[in-house]
């Protein structure tokens, strides 16, 4: 049997209500054993339209660091991108930027 930890939602409600809007938020990309370091790199070129080399230097850092900052901004637009590669498969998640 599987069990699966939710997260507490009252808590994520009270960090967004305190969150600074002004704040720049991370889309992050992690690891994961699933996915080849070249479709990595692919995703970041088609998605994000990053050069072969910015694109290969990110996957490296996935694959060795175990993530990768790969945009910042907005939060909503974070949001959109951590949509975005979790449609090519990818795992990622968004966060505040560290002040």
């Amino acid at each position: 049997m599987m069990v699966v930890a939710l997260p507490d939602l009252d808590q994520d409600v009270e960090l967004r209500e305190g969150a600074d809007p002004d704040l720049p938020w991370q889309t992050v990309v992690w690891d994961d054993p699933v996915n080849l370091m070249s479709y990595v790199t692919h995703v970041f070129r088609e998605y994000f339209g990053f050069p072969r080399e910015r694109a290969e230097a990110l996957m490296l850092a996935v694959h060795h660091e175990g993530h990768a900052v790969v945009a910042e901004g907005a939060r909503e637009q974070m949001e959109l991108h951590t949509r975005a590669m979790h449609d090519y498969g990818l795992w990622a998640t968004v966060r505040r930027a560290p002040t």
